[in-house]
């Protein structure tokens, strides 16, 4: 009877580890698509094909990056 409360433990600790990595991936795809997003319409009006959305794709990923460190930081202190 002792080891039930144990097994549940355990099961609550992987959905709390999927549901905070589930949010931080969900995060990065929002914050690139955004900057995609944007990239794209710079494309569109200024007539400059790929390098929108290369730019958009290029600043995305480190810029989402960032956010999630600030904010892990933050948590952390």
């Amino acid at each position: 009877m002792a080891e039930e409360p144990q097994k549940h433990e355990g099961l609550w600790q992987a959905v709390r580890a999927f549901s905070v990595l589930s949010g931080v991936g969900i995060y990065l795809v929002v914050v690139v698509g955004i900057c995609v997003y944007l990239g794209m319409m710079a494309d569109d009006h200024f007539g400059i094909s790929p390098y929108g959305k290369l730019t958009g794709i290029l600043l995305g990923f480190p810029l989402a990056i960032y956010s999630l460190y600030r904010q892990l930081r933050k948590q952390m202190l």
